[in-house]
């Protein structure tokens, strides 16, 4: 396993930067569902909500990570109504596990490695799971992401690890 030793950012609240790359994730986390959810089930087994929040909270702090979480569930259900309301306490909920877990991985670790990226995305995946259990009382609606999901948690790994190598020689 490679693993590169990068520089890393915990942007400030303060700064401009900040606001500027959360808009540019959101975005992201804006465009690629609705490209996902041009084939069917593509939502659900891409996970495509959760992309650019792996790579703005890995590569640019916790604070992007956590406005990127926040926004892109909200904006994507109010814009095309998906996620479903309903299920925005979930989408959120993980959404801001991912963007902590990121944040704090790669600050502790000051490198991206597929290894750092996988356990990311399996605690969040994790606890995620647990909460969306008890909120929904559905053990099968909890194990979704993984059930259906595999192909976007390979893609969030080896796509997030790929992405913010790219950003990081840029």
């Amino acid at each position: 396993m490679q693993t590169t030793s990068v520089r890393l950012y915990s942007l400030q609240a303060d700064n401009l930067k900040t606001y500027l790359l959360a808009t540019a994730f959101v975005a992201g986390n804006i465009v690629l569902p609705q490209l996902c959810h041009l084939v069917p089930q593509g939502g659900m087994r891409w996970l495509p909500i959760y992309f650019f929040t792996l790579v703005g909270a890995y590569k640019y702090g916790w604070r992007v990570g956590v406005l990127t979480a926040v926004l892109s569930p909200m904006l994507n259900s109010w814009l095309f109504g998906m996620p479903a309301a309903e299920m925005l306490p979930v989408i959120e909920c993980k959404s801001l596990l991912l963007a902590a877990a990121a944040g704090f991985v790669a600050a502790r670790s000051k490198s991206v490695s597929i290894i750092s990226i996988a356990a990311v995305v399996a605690l969040y995946q994790a606890v995620g799971s647990a909460f969306e259990w008890a909120w929904t009382g559905s053990l099968a609606a909890a194990l979704q992401d993984v059930r259906i999901g595999l192909p976007g948690i390979v893609l969030q790994i080896l796509g997030g690890w790929a992405v913010i190598r790219y950003i990081i020689r840029k």
